[in-house]
């Protein structure tokens, strides 16, 4: 087995801790919301969201080239205080021929003026005699990079929420 890494830095105006709330401890609740085109559902399969809990996220049919219909994702750390989380996708009706798992780190940190980034890291836990292609890793940017921005526009859209 090998490992690709990627390290990937957003930028936004909203702050630290809301950003964290809506995309990871309210985000069963606001992801659906503000991607309705994408997500139809998150759920809890096991837990309540926190260390451990395995939830599943339900995709809109033709979304991510109708290909993929559902994702689950074990969360291995959960650091509220900290604006930390890191989770692993452990399954989906898809067969990446290619990956054992993916996992990724999110952590917030805030920015002068009132806004935060998020430094996220993605490791990709590849297959013995297998190599992921720049298209592949493009693809797997373009959809985090996706959510983030959807999730941003949405809560600009709607100071209440998360707040």
């Amino acid at each position: 087995m090998g490992i690709t890494t990627h390290y990937k830095q957003f930028t936004s105006t909203i702050s630290p801790a809301r950003f964290f709330k809506a995309l990871v401890t309210d985000s069963h609740g606001l992801i659906p919301k503000a991607i309705t085109w994408g997500i139809q559902s998150i759920e809890f399969l096991e837990g309540d969201g926190g260390l451990g809990s395995i939830e599943q996220t339900n995709l809109v049919d033709g979304y991510h080239s109708g290909k993929l219909k559902y994702v689950k994702h074990r969360v291995d750390v959960m650091d509220v205080e900290n604006l930390r989380c890191k989770y692993t996708l452990i399954e989906c009706d898809v067969d990446f021929e290619k990956l054992d798992s993916v996992s990724y780190d999110f952590k917030f940190e805030a920015t002068p003026g009132g806004g935060s980034v998020c430094r996220m890291t993605r490791i990709y836990h590849v297959k013995a005699g297998c190599h992921l292609t720049g298209e592949e890793l493009k693809e797997g940017k373009l959809s985090v990079y996706t959510l983030f921005k959807a999730v941003e526009k949405y809560l600009i859209a709607h100071p209440g929420e998360c707040a």
